[in-house]
């Protein structure tokens, strides 16, 4: 084959604005946009409720064009988890953005004061030498940088657990150049996928418990503590209602993956199913069995497999690497050689990572393709 040929190959989009769903090329991750936005309104609407500020998680999706369309439905700014991530949603236009997160090396801290000099950044310390590592770089950059110490209210990961360490953290960020003491970051991830809402209801009133003291403990030395971020998608209904947390931090919420799905919801929080993998059927090679051309390199599976959609009877049995096999109950209808089949991923965040572009569709015809910006970001 010559050089010119092989030039002019070139892989086509999964899918383009107007193309029914049955067109779209797979794997291709897809969005329902109403349940989406109605995602979107439903978690706003809870957050000014309780009078509290919204600052949804980007770790979820690493999509700019949905971070600003939370943005322009009302939240304060967004979160990232890693630097680099955060480049991305700054060259979109995102001015608020906090690294929910430690960052520790010095390529690390020279592009955090570079994003300082851009954005608005916060940023999560533990530990007094990390302090004077982010003051030296904020001071080479010509930069400032708020700082929110983390505390450990549960998780067993970052986070400081002590009342002395708390205050001389937050003391030594008021004396350094190029920080501002901002407040705590509060986080508890295990929580989150508790399964009832009692469970997690008892969590988040001790998580909320000790953030509070260690407000009050500062507050009593005399030093501001404006805000007090952290709560994700399964705890924001109880953290909002805290009167503790001046910020919250869901990300999930948006699609609600199939570990989320698996908890208990009720009331006004109750997220409609939003993100879809598509995937098709690529071999029937016995009764009783079918394989998908959707694997490990299109989905996750640290919490568990995908699992069909709409379609009683097929379970996904078992991920490959580019394979998923298909179990089909006996009486359950087995699809055909061709057909798509829709899958929930049990994880969104690592599996937005695994995708370029995410296929919005509305009444079953894709109405754009968003760029997924920050994948691979992670550094």
């Amino acid at each position: 084959m010559s050089q010119e040929v092989i030039r002019g190959i070139a892989l086509p989009p999964a899918a383009q604005p107007g193309d029914p769903l049955s067109r779209i090329d797979t794997p291709s991750l897809v969005l329902d946009l109403p349940a989406f936005e109605a995602n979107l309104r439903a978690m706003q609407a809870w957050a000014d409720r309780h009078e509290v500020a919204l600052r949804p998680h980007a770790k979820a999706h690493k999509c700019p064009e949905i971070a600003l369309r939370q943005l322009a439905l009302g939240a304060r700014g967004i979160c990232c988890q890693k630097v680099s991530e955060a480049l991305p949603f700054v060259a979109a236009g995102i001015r608020d953005i906090h690294i929910s997160n430690e960052v520790v090396g010095p390529a690390k801290l020279a592009l955090l004061g570079q994003l300082a000099r851009a954005a608005k950044i916060s940023v999560c310390v533990d530990n007094a030498e990390n302090l004077a590592q982010l003051s030296a770089a904020m001071t080479r950059a010509g930069a400032e940088i708020d700082v929110l110490v983390e505390v450990d209210v549960g998780q067993g990961r970052c986070g400081v657990s002590d009342d002395a360490t708390v205050l001389a953290l937050a003391q030594q960020a008021r004396a350094l150049p190029g920080l501002n003491f901002a407040g705590l970051q509060a986080y508890h991830g295990s929580v989150q996928h508790y399964r009832t809402r009692e469970e997690r209801a008892a969590v988040c009133r001790q998580a909320a418990r000790i953030a509070a003291s260690y407000a009050q403990l500062l507050r009593e030395s005399s030093i501001a503590c404006d805000t007090i971020t952290g709560g994700g998608t399964g705890s924001v209904e109880f953290d909002a209602a805290s009167g503790v947390y001046t910020e919250l931090q869901p990300g999930s919420y948006a699609f609600m993956d199939g570990d989320y799905g698996a908890n208990e919801w009720g009331g006004a929080l109750a997220f409609r199913r939003s993100l879809f993998l598509l995937s098709t059927v690529m071999s029937t090679p016995a009764p009783g069995r079918v394989i998908l051309d959707a694997g490990l390199k299109s989905t996750t599976a640290e919490c568990g497999p995908p699992a069909v959609y709409g379609e009683p009877g097929l379970t996904y049995a078992a991920i490959n690497d580019e394979h998923g096999v298909v179990r089909v109950e006996p009486g359950a209808q087995a699809p055909a050689l061709g057909a798509v089949l829709r899958l929930v991923p049990s994880h969104v965040d690592p599996t937005f990572n695994l995708h370029d572009g995410l296929v919005v569709v509305k009444d079953g015809v894709v109405q754009d393709v968003w760029e997924i910006a920050a994948r691979g970001f992670s550094r």
